[in-house]
This record gives C-alpha cells, structure tokens and sequence, in this order.
C-alpha cells in the first residue's frame, strides 16, 4: 500500500510539473517570429509618445514583466524590449496608471484594447482607428486567460 501512495505522489508531482512547463513553453515554441530591430525602429520613429516598461513594478514579479520602451503614433504602438512568455496577452489602453491586477481591474471595463501581443522580444499593434492617445495616460500588457497583471508605463 505504501508503495502505491509513493508512485500516485511522485507521478503526481510529475505530471503537475510537465503541465506547468507546457503552460510556460508553449507559448514561445508557438510564438510568430518578432519584428526585427530595424522593424520596430522605423515603426517608432514617428512617436508621439514614449515610456518604458520596467520590472519594479508591484505586479510584477519573476513570470510576469515586461522591460523596454514603449512608442505610440497615431496609428501603431512598437515595443523595444522583452516580456516574459505566456499566453494570450492583449495590449490595453488605460486612463490612468496601475501596476498590478487590483488596480487594472476596476478600470478593465473603460480600457481600450489594442490588440493581442504574440511576440515576445518586441511588437507592433495597430491602433484602431480613430483612437484618441490623450485620453488615456498608461500602456498595459495583460494575459487574458490567467487574468494576471504582465507590466505597465505612464507615457503622458
């Protein structure tokens, strides 16, 4: 008997950690090519705003941040960085700054989502049209299915 509760538990503990890894890989084995540098730097050349992703922030942690900078036009946003892998992260426009879930949360429903984000070493988004920057202050990068705060930066 005790040998049997010894295999469930270790196997357990296995498939537990092969699940976890799946969840964290995925994402990066399945991830489109990013953009290359001189991409993003044409992309973000005609920036009406910049700001920077940083790693400090109370909602980040080892699995969830985001470093680099951060450009938006009147039509695209360009990201010249890395953010950690996971999956279904979505880009969202917010009206003032929060830099973790219970900050982002109650302002969800009033952001404005750009787009989804599936490169992990830098992206351009499209805005959609006729998007007024001056009504929001803060870029943030969310994953949607965990509902998990990634990073954020105060570009106005």
């Amino acid at each position: 008997m005790r040998r049997v509760i010894l295999w469930l538990l270790t196997h357990s503990i296995a498939l537990a950690a092969g699940f976890a890894l799946g969840i964290y890989f995925l994402p990066i084995l399945t991830a489109p090519p990013s953009p290359d540098a001189a991409t993003l730097a044409a992309q973000s050349q005609d920036a009406e705003f910049r700001a920077t992703f940083t790693r400090d922030l109370a909602g980040s942690d080892f699995l969830h941040w985001g470093e680099g900078e951060i450009a938006l036009s009147s039509e695209r946003v360009a990201h010249m960085g890395k953010l950690a892998p996971g999956p279904d992260y979505k880009l969202y426009l917010v009206s003032e700054f929060v830099e973790d879930e219970a900050s982002f949360l109650p302002l969800k429903e009033n952001a404005l989502l750009v787009g989804d984000v599936k490169t992990f070493n830098g992206f351009v988004l499209d805005l959609p049209e006729a998007t007024d920057l001056a009504a929001y202050t803060t870029v943030l990068v969310w994953c949607e299915s965990f509902g998990e705060f990634i990073t954020s930066a105060k570009y106005r």
